[in-house]
């Protein structure tokens, strides 16, 4: 796992003050939410109320913009997975599935591909990020990885092969756990199924466009922020060296539930992300990678990606 020892061998936390960030807060976490859902609830309202009166067309701008929010759920699986997000472990995993669903991502799957993540971060040949995300060997293929299709092609191959073949093989995915990944993927697919088959019934698109079309479009502003956390870091057991801090906006932070404090996420994974903040006042002078913002961290990782090309 990566650790908490700085470039210059320090361990910057005490005990003391680790054990006094990681407090869990069912009222922070439920702010969050609450503010995270209630945004998608007021677009899709809007959504629905400009489709019907002025057509589709005219909700377009609202479509673009819901896609940002829904997209960004994925940041409350990533939170509910370290069970962080909230002192409850029940509502911990509430919202992990109700989320996983929104964004087409079983919950307990990404638990397991996101805890070897955190076990062999930046390892080529054993962090699940890297294997299943390999370097585009195209311009074009590499503009295609910015969309985010790529990964909603993956995260849909990926639910029917469990679901339907019964396949849940991965290095990730521990023997005794395929059932459990086989079982929920049938689950999320037979929810999906009965929303389909109301939605035909009722004779509404409404879920499709507050809800399918968003997910789809908002991976073109969550792939390149995901790009962010790691890419062109080094390849070392270390936080401080293999993972970036990027320096960014309220917004931003807010609907990404501090992630950008990504070094201080992936030191100390026990803190949750209402105290990250309040850690890198901390460690920030300890961060190798840190970076100015995210237009000009996606024009570094660009590069990065295609001098990876180059080089391989």
């Amino acid at each position: 796992m990566s650790n908490a020892i700085t470039a210059t061998g320090e361990k910057p936390l005490t005990p003391a003050l680790l054990r006094e960030l990681s407090v869990r807060s069912d009222r922070q976490g439920l702010i969050r939410a609450a503010s995270h859902y209630g945004v998608i609830v007021v677009m899709g309202t809007l959504i629905w109320l400009v489709s019907s009166r002025y057509g589709i067309a005219w909700a377009l701008p609202l479509i673009v913009a819901q896609s940002y929010f829904v997209a960004f759920l994925f940041m409350v699986v990533h939170e509910t997975a370290h069970k962080t997000a909230f002192q409850s472990r029940g509502l911990n995993l509430a919202l992990g599935h109700l989320s996983s669903f929104a964004v087409f991502l079983p919950y307990e799957y990404y638990c397991l591909f996101h805890w070897d993540h955190h076990r062999y971060t930046q390892d080529p040949a054993r962090d699940p990020e890297l294997l299943s995300v390999p370097i585009p060997r195209s311009d074009t293929g590499l503009a295609f990885s910015y969309t985010g299709l790529r990964q909603v092609a993956f995260r849909v191959r990926l639910l029917l092969r469990h679901a339907v073949a019964g396949n849940a093989r991965s290095p990730w995915i521990p023997e005794s756990k395929r059932h459990v990944i086989v079982r929920e993927a049938r689950l999320y697919v037979a929810f999906y199924t009965v929303l389909l088959l109301a939605s035909l019934v009722l004779h509404t698109s409404i879920l499709l466009w507050v809800w399918i079309v968003p997910a789809i479009v908002g991976q073109s502003f969550l792939r390149p922020y995901l790009y962010a956390e790691h890419t062109g870091c080094e390849r070392t057991r270390s936080a401080f060296q293999n993972t970036r801090t990027t320096y960014t906006g309220m917004f931003v932070k807010w609907f990404a539930w501090n992630m950008p404090y990504h070094v201080e996420h992936h030191a100390y994974p026990s803190i949750p992300f209402h105290a990250l903040p309040k850690l890198n006042q901390i460690v920030a002078d300890q961060i190798v990678y840190r970076g100015p913002g995210y237009v000009a961290v996606t024009r570094d990782t660009w590069a990065w990606f295609r001098r990876a090309r180059t080089e391989a």
